[in-house]
């Protein structure tokens, strides 16, 4: 038996493991909070240990290659691969509720004061924003995960604070569904209805104005409008640079060569990883360009969340 040489994460320099892994040495200390959920038990030898089976999966998730690619890289067969990328999202799973809470880490105040400094808009805990990832076509259901662009996809939307830490993600549905439904479903209600917390979530005109969910104005007025606008897109921009961000920092979400409930995995799991990058102050990679059709429709607008906008732009936006 010949046994080839494997992943030694301790021999490389943090440059190269960034490159390959997106994480430096001080960073896969991830391995100790999913080390209990991807051990290997087998009596045989030369078995791939926990922190070996983390590599693998980051590495899969960093280059957006093939199985096959990655198991020639590092020695091992598309099977094995297939198996620490599974296990790897499974266990990523479990931490979504410790590292992606809404409306943030930081106390409500702290984020409304991040966000006022961008560009002096009142009250925002976080910004809200969908973007669609490419995965094959499925087996099953073919047509709803087509999108407007005619490309199989998951409809997946992300709310986000100003620090690029996504704060909630939806990641269920298929493509062919509108940017502004997820957001109306049971997960999010408590969030921007109820009043739960007390602040604002801003979103594009892909979604209608809500109290708690302040659009910009459609033909906006010179003046207070206008500079509502323009406040509201600058602090807005975070999101879609949080999402280019996301997809930047792990290419295989530009294109899911799995089944659409394995993608809705993968993509809870690089959102994680991409929280704990963010937050242990791991270096951003060039992001992407994000597509910005807000692809509006004729949603109704209620009218107390037209006079909450408009109470906004009186006192905070006038010339």
């Amino acid at each position: 038996m010949v046994i080839r040489p494997r992943i030694d994460v301790p021999a490389f320099p943090d440059n190269y493991l960034f490159e390959q892994y997106r994480f430096t040495s001080q960073s896969i200390y991830i391995h100790n909070l999913i080390r209990p959920y991807i051990c290997t038990i087998t009596s045989c030898s030369h078995a791939l240990t926990s922190q070996q089976i983390l590599c693998v999966a980051l590495c899969f998730f960093a280059n957006g290659s093939f199985l096959y690619n990655v198991g020639d890289a590092e020695h091992l067969s598309k099977a094995t691969v297939c198996r620490a990328v599974r296990e790897v999202c499974l266990a990523l799973k479990r931490l979504l509720p410790i590292f992606v809470v809404f409306p943030g880490h930081k106390p409500v105040r702290a984020i409304k004061e991040d966000f006022h400094r961008i560009a002096g808009f009142p009250s925002v805990i976080g910004c809200i924003d969908g973007t669609h990832i490419p995965i094959m076509a499925p087996s099953h259901n073919v047509v709803n995960y087509v999108n407007r662009k005619s490309i199989h996809s998951i409809n997946v939307q992300i709310i986000c604070d100003a620090a690029y830490i996504i704060s909630n993600v939806e990641a269920k549905w298929p493509g062919s569904v509108h940017d502004s439904q997820p957001k109306q479903s049971k997960e999010m209600c408590p969030l921007y209805i109820t009043g739960e917390f007390d602040g604002l979530l801003l979103g594009d005109r892909g979604y209608p104005c809500q109290p708690r969910l302040l659009t910009p104005y459609p033909d906006p007025e010179s003046g207070p409008q206008q500079n509502f606008n323009h406040a509201h897109g600058r602090t807005r921009a975070r999101v879609e640079m949080t999402i280019g961000l996301l997809k930047a920092r792990f290419q295989y979400l530009c294109h899911l060569r799995v089944t659409p409930e394995r993608a809705c995995d993968i993509i809870v799991a690089c959102v994680v990883l991409h929280n704990i990058a963010t937050i242990r102050g791991e270096q951003h990679p060039a992001p992407q360009i994000e597509d910005t059709d807000d692809d509006p429709i004729q949603l109704p607008s209620i009218r107390d969340s037209r006079a909450v906008r408009d109470t906004i732009c009186q006192n905070h936006f006038r010339v």
